[in-house]
């Protein structure tokens, strides 16, 4: 995806940050919300993850599979 390894860095420190973010924020909408909007979200946010590890990720870490943190095996 990403020739660069010091942009393929950047893009990744960035996708995790903010999969950590959303991943996150689910907690607060359980805690704050109905059961049906934070059913909602959740899915929502589900998609979102799924598209960001399959369309971004998966194929940066094809090209720069040192960049791949651990937690992601």
């Amino acid at each position: 995806m990403f020739k660069d390894a010091a942009v393929a860095k950047q893009i990744s420190d960035v996708m995790i940050d903010v999969s950590d973010r959303l991943d996150r924020s689910i907690v607060t909408v359980k805690e704050q919300c109905s059961k049906e909007e934070f059913q909602a979200y959740r899915l929502a946010v589900g998609k979102i993850l799924g598209e960001v590890l399959l369309e971004v990720l998966n194929a940066l870490y094809a090209a720069h599979p040192s960049l791949k943190p651990p937690r992601m095996d």
